[in-house]
């Protein structure tokens, strides 16, 4: 048996030592007898136990080495689950910022590729609105009277039809100003006629179509735009102005 199983043992037969020890007519003593008899009794009891718990002391302090020992440890893991955590948010922050930068780079990618996208169908479609141009000339200006006239007329007609509809797929608008106010970003005044019959500044006709891609301005229309007609002066107003320009 161990020193450590055998102390419970050796407290319990001291304890029994000093209570068999006392007289029984301690008992029956005055009160201030029994008092200090108990007093001088527990401290006896209580060196008795301070000299077996010896060996229980000195393995306190053993557990207490041991105890400061991984209270070390733990604060060293301690600060290293701190510099941890520190390298954790920097590398958190570093992804951060190199999701946005990658999201930046997607979205002007994308841009980039749109825009490159419409470059491409302005400068195809620019080359076809000649041909679009003459179809519709040969429409206005060829009146077909035999029957083959006829015949060749609704086939290229047929052409010029599936040509536009074609145009009409990729995203491209005829230009419809006649009538509206003119716009010099839209518009390019070829003409200007005096008359009564527009408000200054509006659309008379189309003299050659227009054409957009989206927001994207193809070819302005050439139009002829209205101007008020000059005051119509009579023979009378004529001398008066030419007197007072005299005197």
């Amino acid at each position: 048996m161990t020193e450590e199983q055998k102390q419970p043992e050796t407290i319990n037969q001291n304890l029994e030592v000093t209570i068999s020890d006392t007289p029984a007519d301690t008992f029956n003593a005055a009160p201030e007898s029994i008092e200090k008899n108990s007093v001088e009794s527990t401290v006896e009891t209580v060196e008795s136990i301070e000299v077996n718990l010896e060996p229980e002391k000195q393995f306190s302090e053993e557990q207490a080495e041991i105890f400061a020992a991984f209270q070390q440890e733990n604060a060293n893991l301690k600060n290293l689950l701190d510099e941890k955590s520190q390298q954790a948010e920097l590398t958190k922050a570093q992804y951060a910022r190199l999701a946005a930068d990658f999201e930046n780079f997607r979205r002007r990618t994308i841009n980039e590729k749109e825009i490159l996208e419409i470059q491409a169908k302005k400068n195809v479609i620019t080359e076809l609105l000649p041909v679009v141009d003459n179809f519709e000339r040969a429409r206005t200006q060829l009146k077909p009277e035999t029957d083959g006239e006829k015949a060749i007329h609704t086939s290229y007609q047929g052409v010029y039809k599936t040509l536009v509809e074609c145009l009409k797929k990729m995203g491209v608008s005829a230009m419809r100003p006649e009538g509206k106010e003119f716009d010099p970003n839209f518009h390019e005044a070829m003409l200007r006629e005096q008359t009564d019959e527009y408000p200054e500044g509006t659309v008379m006709e189309q003299l050659m179509r227009g054409y957009v891609l989206g927001d994207t301005i193809l070819r302005h229309a050439m139009v002829k735009v209205a101007v008020p007609k000059d005051p119509v002066i009579t023979s009378e107003e004529k001398n008066t102005e030419e007197q007072e320009n005299n005197g």
